[in-house]
């Protein structure tokens, strides 16, 4: 009786798919990842012994730093063009509320000229923000 040899078993690993798991994995990582997509300015709000939350939609955030840049929606503007910029954003939605983060060593002088620029655009709905105060 005369016995066949057997054939050998292949002991490499199929690479067939793994194109096919590499482009899987980069999709799921895609849909996965949270972006932050405010930056503002880096800014130290003032502290208030009391605070309200307002509601995310329907608010548009402008930052000023203590030199008195003023960021709107991540854009950088000039204070003579801001009422501008805030007359397009109302027109668009006239029901914002501008959430002013300033810092806590910006003039009073630069906030009141802020203030004049937002009213000048009929943006009259303005949120302070602040941090509250922990003691």
């Amino acid at each position: 009786m005369a016995f066949g040899r057997r054939a050998k078993v292949d002991s490499s690993i199929p690479s067939s798919a793994m194109g096919d798991i590499a482009f899987l994995l980069l999709i799921f990582f895609m849909v996965s990842t949270v972006f932050d997509t405010e930056k503002g300015l880096p800014i130290q709000e003032p502290r208030a012994e009391e605070a309200k939350k307002v509601p995310k939609s329907g608010v548009m955030h402008i930052w000023m730093d203590a030199r008195g840049t003023v960021v709107i929606d991540d854009m950088r503007y000039n204070m003579d063009v801001v009422h501008q910029a805030m007359q397009l954003k109302m027109a668009a939605d006239p029901s914002l509320i501008a959430s002013l983060k300033v810092d806590k060593d910006a003039p009073y002088r630069n906030v009141s000229d802020l203030m004049i620029e937002l009213r000048k655009a009929r943006a009259l709905r303005v949120n302070f923000s602040t941090r509250p105060d922990k003691r």
